[in-house]
């Protein structure tokens, strides 16, 4: 336990981003149905204790925190008999938060993390209770598939729920009035793609005389995690997603295969021409959802809806027309598979130290699910979040649900409309278009392979090795490393630990696979 903790606290600095439930989740926003909340559950697993479970809770703040006790969480508090004390965390300092909780070992009943190097070290440490052999006396734990449970496995064991969320999130949304103004069709292959980023980026489409719009734009974030914009344009091409892997076990990293270079050649050579952003490598993705919403951009690949990029960005063009399209390349339809979550909530052992408290905190984790619960941390209440009009309920104040009811449709469990869901709330064609897009990703996604394999090198230095590359490939695309640059920071990567990483990889699977 000691070396355990010992090697948490040295990988603590290493963490990287731990959440991305701040994320858009418009997708989880169709869910409909007459909330009932306060009725009471009366379908979940009886307990003996009647006084209402304590239960602290420290999540992500991604915007304004709900104020305590709001009604809201009173809802929540008395169909699920519980007390409620949520510890909001701002994004900014979460990992850093998260990690000297985990060391200092004072921790609340249930912690959101993510699958990251020093969090899958904790797990191993012990720290927190695993959940899989619990699974099978909660219904609603129990009916959903499997595939969400085995991507946060760690040594084949459960250690927390995942805050559910679609596996093939990405979509193409794109300006659909400059691409009829100007000729243009969705680009599928690499040369599409940079001759319409040109002709947007040289050809005024906003007809406003000026030379500021762009095809596309790169935050700083651009090739980091499953919202890697390079992973996602090479797996079109035909690229792996993060991770390749042969019949013999022996595996390959993204950034080591010819779909993956032709990726980012296409990328230095848009930069070398001023085709993309120049300060994309300081730019927060604050400020590319401004320059969308203001109407200078013509495609974006993401994982929100294609409407609620409409609603902003009509406000400041109201002739805009956005459209939605699956990720078709060279190679098909082929879409980077995500994790299938917005988080792990975790029990630590330190703060819940009976097997029955244990139960009491799985049955409110259930009760979540159920469709009384699901209908109101996805619309919110009935008469002050939405209304019901015939087989649809229809929002009532949207301001109100971003800062009322979607703090807690992004921390708690729920799965929208594909589970427990009566009456849908009603939406606009291009958001079911958009939804439909998403579904059907489920036939396309394209796997990790590496994804819950345990490799001691990414254990320690993970995080390092990853930053050496994403580096390099920033200073490849800015011109500041040529060919011979770039495959000499891969050797560099490859003694600092990547062959290792490599072998260790194939070893994991290999065993799996035994």
């Amino acid at each position: 336990m000691k070396k355990r903790m010992a090697l948490l606290m040295g990988g603590a600095l290493l963490a990287t981003t731990v959440l991305s439930a701040c994320g858009s989740n418009n997708e989880q926003n169709a869910a409909g149905g007459n909330t009932d909340a306060a009725k009471g559950n009366t379908n979940s697993p009886a307990v003996e204790d009647t006084a209402p479970l304590e239960l602290s809770i420290a999540v992500h703040q991604a915007a304004e925190a709900p104020a305590k006790g709001n009604p809201m969480e009173q809802a929540i508090e008395k169909y699920t008999n519980t007390k409620l004390s949520f510890q909001w965390i701002p994004n900014s300092g979460y990992d850093e938060k998260i990690n000297v909780m985990i060391a200092s070992g004072e921790l609340p009943k249930i912690l959101k993390v993510s699958y990251v190097p020093n969090i899958i070290s904790a797990m191993q440490a012990d720290v927190f209770w695993e959940l899989g052999p619990y699974l099978q006396d909660y219904k609603n734990l129990a009916a959903q598939p499997e595939t969400y449970y085995d991507n946060i496995k760690v040594d084949g064991k459960l250690y927390g729920l995942p805050v559910f969320r679609n596996v093939g999130r990405a979509a193409l949304q794109y300006r659909k009035d400059w691409f009829d103004e100007s000729g243009l069709q969705v680009p599928k292959t690499l040369d599409d793609w940079y001759n319409v980023l040109k002709a947007v980026a040289e050809g005024d489409p906003d007809k406003n005389g000026k030379n500021d719009t762009y095809g596309f734009m790169l935050d700083k974030n651009y090739n980091q995690n499953v919202f890697s914009t390079l992973t996602r344009l090479s797996v079109m091409q035909g690229g792996p997603n993060k991770w390749g892997v042969d019949d013999q076990g022996n595996f390959t990293p993204e950034f080591m295969t010819p779909e993956f270079t032709d990726t980012l050649n296409l990328f230095r050579k848009l930069y070398a021409e001023k085709l993309i952003n120049q300060d994309f490598a300081v730019t927060d993705s604050q400020t590319v959802d401004k320059a969308y919403e203001a109407g200078r951009v013509a495609l974006r690949i993401s994982g929100g809806n294609a409407q609620s990029m409409q609603s902003n960005l009509e406000k400041v063009v109201p002739t805009a027309v956005m459209d939605v399209v699956g990720l078709e390349g060279s190679a098909g339809i082929r879409v980077p598979a995500e994790s299938g979550n917005a988080g792990i909530l975790a029990i630590p052992k330190s703060s819940v130290q009976s097997e029955a408290e244990l139960k009491r905190i799985m049955t409110f984790f259930d009760q979540l699910l159920d469709k009384e619960m699901v209908n109101l941390i996805n619309k919110g209440i009935e008469g002050t979040h939405y209304t019901v009009e015939g087989d649809y309920t229809l929002p009532l104040d949207k301001d109100a649900d971003a800062k009322e009811v979607k703090p807690y449709r992004d921390t708690l469990l729920q799965r929208g409309e594909s589970y427990n869901m009566d009456k849908l709330m009603k939406q606009t064609e291009l958001f079911e278009k958009n939804n439909k897009v998403v579904t059907e990703n489920e036939k396309y996604v394209v796997t990790n392979p590496a994804l819950t394999l345990i490799s001691n090198t990414f254990t320690e230095r993970g995080s390092e090795l990853e930053q050496m590359i994403t580096d390099a490939e920033t200073k490849y695309i800015m011109g500041k490393l040529d060919e011979a640059g770039w495959n000499a920071e891969i050797e560099k990567w490859k003694q600092a630990g990547g062959s290792g990483l490599m072998e260790e990889y194939k070893e994991a699977y290999l065993r799996n696979k035994k």
